[in-house]
């Protein structure tokens, strides 16, 4: 699959997919007829990339990541990049949290204020 190819089907812009090869998304051995030729091990690193990207990694952390995936005995450092954005996202899932109860503790006082009016809330 060429990187158009993998642009189309992926719906990801070609500019995108060429910063990912930097990251080491491709091996630039793999030309065919003067085209990029995306193979199964490239397609299972930009999944990687995209999944990394959802879960809230930014561009250097990506690419970092990437790299050290290249290198042998580096599983123990991955899994410390994977364990401080597992910790970030909980320590955001919780700030969420306590600022929903904040809004929920206002709806509850204004229905209130409403009920003892006499005006039926929503």
């Amino acid at each position: 699959m060429t990187i158009h190819e993998a642009s189309e089907r992926y719906n990801i812009p070609l500019s995108v997919l060429q910063e990912y090869e930097r990251w080491g998304l491709y091996d630039a051995g793999d030309r065919q007829k003067g085209a990029r030729q995306y193979d199964e091990k490239d397609l299972e690193r930009l999944s990687l990339i995209m999944t990394l990207r959802t879960i809230g990694f930014e561009g250097p952390q990506v690419e970092a990541y990437m790299q050290l995936r290249e290198q042998e005995g580096t599983e123990g450092r991955r899994l410390r990049m994977l364990e401080e954005k597992r910790w970030s996202l909980l320590d955001d899932i919780h700030c969420r949290e306590n600022r929903l109860q904040q809004l929920d503790g206002l709806r509850h006082c204004l229905r209130k204020q409403l009920e003892a009016m006499g005006i039926a809330s929503r």
